[in-house]
């Protein structure tokens, strides 16, 4: 699968290198091209970035989805977008109004926004991700969850963000209460 991680901080880097590392191709795409991200992968203009990808990978501030997005709509039509973006404090943490108002023929997955990235480094063993995704979303976005090394549970589709959004309090609430210790996920039994 050809993804495109858009941003290269900790959140797209340390996904960028799992994919990378389970075999799948990674561009990454910042605000101009230019160096070399995560695993010495070059790091392209967003534009660049997004041409040929399956799936891209949203992993900027949150503060930042809408004007990442505008000006690739057309680029965005039909591929799979995963947000991994959060904004505290905002109304809505999540970047789904952005998508759909942008490129309404995407493939929306709200996943990788309520765990921390060394979670992504080094998953815990039996950890889940949740996540929401609209149909043609599920596949790729299983299988990339997987490939991070965590175990995919689905919530629902698009209409699910903000079911997966209220587990990002929880998820820092566990973080206070363990004096900081980031390395916190959630394991589902049945």
């Amino acid at each position: 699968m050809r993804i495109a991680v858009i941003g290269t901080g900790n959140i797209g880097g340390t996904l960028g290198q799992r994919w990378l590392a389970a075999g799948h191709e990674v561009v990454y795409g910042g605000r101009q091209a230019g160096g070399q991200g995560p695993g010495g992968t070059p790091v392209l203009a967003a534009g660049d970035a997004l041409a040929g990808a399956d799936v891209v990978v949203l992993a900027v501030p949150g503060p930042a989805v809408a004007d990442v997005l505008a000006p690739h709509g057309a680029a965005l039509d039909g591929r799979v977008v995963i947000d991994a973006t959060n904004n505290i404090g905002a109304a809505e943490v999540n970047g789904h109004a952005a998508v759909a108002a942008t490129a309404p023929g995407a493939h929306y997955a709200r996943a990788f926004n309520t765990l921390g990235w060394e979670n992504f480094a080094e998953p815990p063993p039996g950890a889940v991700l949740f996540y929401a995704a609209d149909v043609g979303a599920r596949p790729a976005a299983e299988e990339l969850i997987t490939a991070v090394g965590l175990d995919p549970v689905l919530l629902g589709d698009a209409s699910a963000v903000g079911v997966v959004d209220a587990l990002l309090p929880l998820w820092f609430a566990l973080v206070r209460q363990h004096g900081g210790n980031r390395r916190i996920a959630l394991r589902v039994t049945q």
